[in-house]
């Protein structure tokens, strides 16, 4: 199971960072992406980051203000959140792809795409 940290209350204008990692003492995976789901709409996609090349990929609206990154040392994933605004309130849940991706029929920046996830860190940003 993945285990995130991080969240917590900040201005508008502010930084947050978020980790994700399992509660194993290893962890390996294909992909590992962070999603989020603001109070009543559904779970979006944010970014993602390939657990061997470090390619990654961001949503638009967050695109030049978070940052994705693997620690391999630590099998840790961040998500570095700079100038926050008070529409990236949601619960915020990390994601991996353990299985081979392979024939998975989707893409990084969908939820079916991933079978392993966090219980997900409140970030709440107060205007």
């Amino acid at each position: 199971q993945l285990v995130e940290s991080g969240g917590g209350l900040v201005q508008t204008g502010g930084s947050l960072r978020l980790s994700c990692t399992h509660s194993a003492r290893t962890f390996s995976a294909y992909v590992v992406g962070w999603f989020r789901q603001a109070p009543g709409k559904g779970r979006e996609f944010v970014a993602a980051i390939s657990w061997s090349g470090g390619v990654d990929y961001y949503a638009n609206s967050v695109k030049g203000r978070f940052t994705i990154s693997k620690d391999g040392a630590k099998s840790t994933v961040n998500l570095q959140m700079n100038s926050l605004k008070p529409e990236d309130t949601a619960v915020y849940f990390c994601a991996a792809r353990i299985r081979s991706p392979m024939n998975s029929g989707t893409t990084w920046n969908f939820e079916s795409f991933y079978d392993t996830w966090g219980q997900g860190t409140q970030v709440t940003v107060s205007s």
